[in-house]
């Protein structure tokens, strides 16, 4: 059973609902519908259709039951969906362009005033639209930007912390591992200068390869080549020093194979996660959904209460370097099929059913 999501429980009553629907709520529109009995028709709550009597409305939490009691779609509502949906998008990407330009980044007030919407409407909608606070958006843009400045020819490392839109080099060296995962100017220089430990081995689900930076591990890598496992990792940190495992660092290897042949045990290693700031948001939740249990990609995506995000949430499971540690292998379709696993889909089904296994054999008194 999952547990309810906190923007679940804000439209769980058929008042909160209703309060909704007068609202326009257009963060309630991934939540339900409603449907008018004198009209047969259903809404989104943000449709821009004339409210109805209270005592005339049903609730449904999809256009799917609405439409199996026997309403349909109101067209106008339709339409109004449609072009709410386009006036969302529009107002979004001019402030991710007024982000991704401004030298400084723009504060929320003057986000919100160039779209003409309140701070708090603003807020709301872009993290519905695009499953990041424009805190975050902003942030990850600097970072960006950052990268871009440090791998121009003859990059002074000075010149693009303040080109990046850094207020001060104490700003920036504060969050310097989490926005680069090295030092600048080893980045600046494709790695140099940065040493990783890396091993190789086998395990029941084929070759793995695990990689670990001065800050944790960085990579855990699994395939069918040993080789093309490590042409990953040299893909990955071109001029970094990779050194071949020592007997210290085989102790961690083990770790990892041991999480792999059995995951409810768990890691207890420190992570070295570069993503972007929705990435670790996604990768958290991942780490949150127990052994033996599974959500889907619509519902991991409402977890991080970006409801809309699904594709996004895909990308973010696909772009995981930790398998395993960081478990995507327990995301699934919404119809229960198992998909877009970048280790393999067998791997994957290997795992969850491991996993499965595992849990009945510790259930009291279930035989094994």
């Amino acid at each position: 059973m999952h547990p309810i999501h906190p923007d679940t429980a804000r439209y769980a009553s058929e008042a909160q609902r209703w309060q909704a629907v007068q609202a326009r709520d257009v963060q309630a529109d991934a939540h339900f519908v409603y449907a008018v009995q004198t009209t047969g028709v259903y809404c989104r709550p943000s449709a821009a259709t004339r409210l109805p009597r209270r005592e005339n409305v049903r609730f449904f939490d999809s256009a799917q039951q609405a439409e199996a009691a026997g309403f349909r779609a109101s067209r106008r509502a339709q339409g109004d969906q449609t072009l709410a949906a386009a006036a969302r998008a529009d107002v979004v990407a001019a402030a991710c362009a007024a982000m991704d330009a401004a030298a400084t980044a723009p504060t929320l007030d003057a986000l919100a005033a160039q779209a003409g919407l309140s701070a708090f409407h603003f807020h709301r909608l872009f993290k519905a639209e695009t499953g990041l606070t424009p805190k975050a958006y902003a942030l990850a843009a600097r970072a960006r930007r950052l990268r871009a400045q440090l791998a121009a020819p003859q990059a002074s490392v000075t010149d693009a912390i303040y080109g990046a839109g850094f207020q001060s080099s104490s700003r920036f060296y504060e969050t310097a591992g989490q926005r680069l995962g090295m030092a600048a100017r080893s980045f600046r220089d494709g790695g140099a200068g940065t040493e990783i430990h890396f091993a190789l081995g086998q395990c029941s689900l084929g070759a793995i390869l695990v990689a670990q930076s001065a800050r944790g591990i960085c990579a855990i890598l699994l395939g069918d080549d040993p080789e093309a496992l490590l042409q990953d990792l040299q893909d990955r940190f071109p001029k970094a020093q990779l050194i071949g495992a020592d007997a210290a660092f085989e102790q961690q290897i083990a770790q990892v194979v041991g999480l792999i042949e059995a995951p409810s045990l768990g890691l207890q290693l420190p992570l070295d996660v570069r993503g972007t700031a929705f990435q670790e948001r996604v990768w958290q939740a991942l780490r949150e959904i127990p052994p033996g249990s599974t959500v889907s990609y619509a519902e991991l995506a409402a977890r991080i209460g970006a409801p809309k995000a699904v594709r996004a949430v895909g990308s973010a499971c696909g772009a995981n370097p930790l398998a395993v540690a960081i478990p995507c292998h327990r995301v699934l379709r919404s119809d229960g099929a198992l998909s877009g696993y970048r280790w393999g889909l067998e791997r994957k089904r290997a795992l969850l059913l491991r996993e499965a296994q595992g849990n009945k054999a510790s259930t009291p008194g279930t035989p094994k």
